[in-house]
């Protein structure tokens, strides 16, 4: 069988992460025909628009999509692609694996969460109002108007949005990944002893949505004292859910406890498209310098195998990976804290993992 599979580089290293990652799936026998799109920079550049209407065909027609990280300006210019691009397409859930292997330079052993993220609510909607504009000065009067407290005329405003539906939807995909991966907790996490109409909404979901899964233990956490927890007692939690903000800031947080962001793959997904794309950034100071780490889209790739159930193959490669990562010789300059200098590049890690393959 021959997977169609959308192919977005993305940009800064994205191209050179998302080369490595083709390279090693296509290594592992499974065979794929990559329909390559373009977004984020390359594509404003060239279409005028950073998220063309083929890419998001391409992703419908083909229900799975491997993609590059895209980079988005901070502060000014287009709003995020990744944004925009779950929103077009309906991508509610952020899947976050976040597992120890051993050689990583981590502080822990054994860390093994699955941070799922809701996608497409929170201060993450996109609703926005700009200082000094009319609807901003709108909005400010109707908030002195209903509940009589000031704001002041300078301030741009952003709106948190947080429905009972997308908190159903997002806790239940949660309790139903448990229950599917075997797993035996679902923690959720909130700030409802302050925001008690938006998290307060989330967390009441949540609970509700618990009582349809006795076999799997539930509990809810504060988001601080959640952060702590987590660099404290990482064992104590195994799937984490969230709503969009904590969920991403979590998410980086357990990256952290596992050897950082180049350990770190990810998903985006709604009942019928997948989106495989590594947490972290575009980088593009880092731009075809082939030095990053390739392993989380690497990794990514994994578990886009793992869905579309090619099971056996998905677990030569993340052996592959554990084992390069283990031996140490072939990794780059973040898994090599202690010797940096003798680092390999991008497209060696992948070559390291590829000889991995061929001997398993």
């Amino acid at each position: 069988m021959v997977y169609q599979i959308t192919l977005i580089p993305g940009d800064g290293v994205g191209p050179e992460v998302t080369e490595a990652t083709r390279r090693v799936l296509e290594a592992t026998g499974v065979s794929f025909h990559w329909d390559l799109a373009y977004v984020g920079s390359s594509a404003q550049n060239t279409l005028g628009t950073p998220l063309p209407d083929s890419v998001l065909e391409s992703v419908r027609r083909n229900k799975v999509a491997l993609k590059g990280p895209v980079t988005t300006p901070v502060g000014s210019g287009f709003r995020s692609v990744n944004v925009a691009l779950r929103r077009e397409l309906g991508l509610y859930a952020c899947l976050r694996p976040c597992k120890t292997y051993p050689g990583a330079p981590s502080l822990y052993k054994d860390v093994d969460i699955i941070i799922v993220r809701e996608n497409m609510e929170d201060l993450y909607s996109g609703i926005e109002f700009e200082r000094g504009t009319p609807e901003a000065a709108r909005l400010i009067e109707l908030i002195s108007e209903t509940k009589g407290e000031t704001v002041r005329q300078d301030s741009g405003l952003s709106m948190k949005v947080i429905s009972e539906m997308g908190s159903r939807r997002i806790v239940k995909f949660a309790f139903e990944y448990a229950r599917t991966h075997h797993r035996k907790k679902v923690t959720a996490v909130h700030k409802a002893n302050i925001m008690k109409f938006s998290d307060g909404l989330f967390l009441s979901a949540a609970r509700e949505v618990a009582k349809e899964y006795p076999d799997i233990e539930f509990e809810d956490r504060i988001v601080d004292n959640m952060s702590m927890q987590l660099v404290q007692k990482p064992h104590q939690f195994d799937v984490v859910v969230a709503p969009n903000l904590y969920g991403d800031l979590l998410s980086d947080l357990c990256a952290g406890l596992i050897g950082g962001l180049g350990l770190a793959p990810g998903a985006s997904l709604s009942d019928e498209i997948a989106v495989f794309e590594a947490t972290h950034g575009s980088a593009p100071k880092y731009a075809g310098l082939n030095k990053v780490n390739p392993m989380a889209m690497i990794l990514s790739g994994v578990m886009m195998l793992r869905h579309l159930g090619e099971e056996k193959s998905a677990d030569r490669l993340e052996k592959a990976v554990a084992e390069v990562i283990a031996e140490g010789n072939n990794v780059t300059y973040d898994l090599k804290p202690e010797a940096p200098d003798t680092a390999v590049g991008t497209s060696q890690v992948a070559d390291a993992v590829i000889e991995r393959l061929s001997s398993n």
